[in-house]
């Protein structure tokens, strides 16, 4: 039994989890109240971009529920069908949450300048450290130096983290520009930003819960680690 996982990890998980609902009944119960102005979500990030001088950021349409996303290498917000011929307040406050990633990559916004130059390393380290870790720890019971690969199996996981952490302040931040957009620019009257405030709020729980996940899981593989080797010098 993985007494780590159950008392680190289950937990997280299980809020991961509690925040993934929220967020769905949440965008469910605003997706029913439309705005006012009667503003597609399509139109709305238009809008915000063309507030910020990103004439060039294209918005296009993409499948799914609640996929809505900015692509900085084909300068594109992409917008779910639920979200870019919708009129609700919800669905407004989404695509104006995306353009917001758009305006964070013109002005050079550190945190996601950040996000961006891990992304590779964070590619590998994901696909790298639970084999690295394992096989260390398989391999520290024939040589103790074998546990360096669980070690390194730590680091690479180490990074996955680190991305959690700073995809935290970008959309936080993304959220706090679409907010101030929405309302300098009056797409949204003063009843109906709390409404749009409330989903990007609940969206914003699932990347809090994310990270726990992600730092309890580091803590968990830290602790198995170091069990083994403390194991392996006791075995010498």
């Amino acid at each position: 039994m993985d007494i780590y996982y159950i008392i680190l990890v289950l937990p997280a998980v299980l809020l991961a989890l509690i925040a993934q609902g929220f967020v769905k009944s949440t965008f469910r119960k605003y997706n029913a109240v439309h705005s006012h102005r009667n503003i597609t979500g399509a139109e709305a990030a238009r809008q915000v971009l063309d507030a910020h001088g990103l004439t060039h950021v294209a918005v296009g349409k993409v499948a799914g529920d609640l996929t809505d996303h900015y692509d900085p290498r084909s300068n594109t917000i992409f917008l779910s069908t639920s979200t870019h011929d919708s009129t609700s307040v919800a669905a407004i406050g989404v695509a104006a949450h995306e353009a917001g990633h758009a305006i964070q990559h013109d002005v050079q916004y550190f945190p996601i300048q950040v996000r961006s130059a891990i992304i590779p390393a964070t590619n590998i380290g994901s696909k790298l450290s639970v084999p690295l870790i394992i096989l260390g720890l398989f391999l520290s019971s024939v040589a103790q130096d074998f546990i360096l690969l669980a070690e390194l199996g730590v680091i690479c996981f180490g990074l996955s983290t680190l991305f959690q952490l700073v995809t935290c302040p970008v959309e936080f931040n993304a959220s706090h520009r679409a907010l101030e957009t929405l309302k300098g620019t009056g797409m949204l009257d003063e009843d109906e930003l709390p409404k749009a405030r409330k989903v990007l709020s609940a969206a914003a729980l699932t990347y809090v819960a994310a990270l726990a996940v992600s730092a309890m899981q580091l803590l968990r593989f830290v602790l198995i680690v170091a069990g083994a080797k403390g194991g392996s010098k006791k075995r010498r």
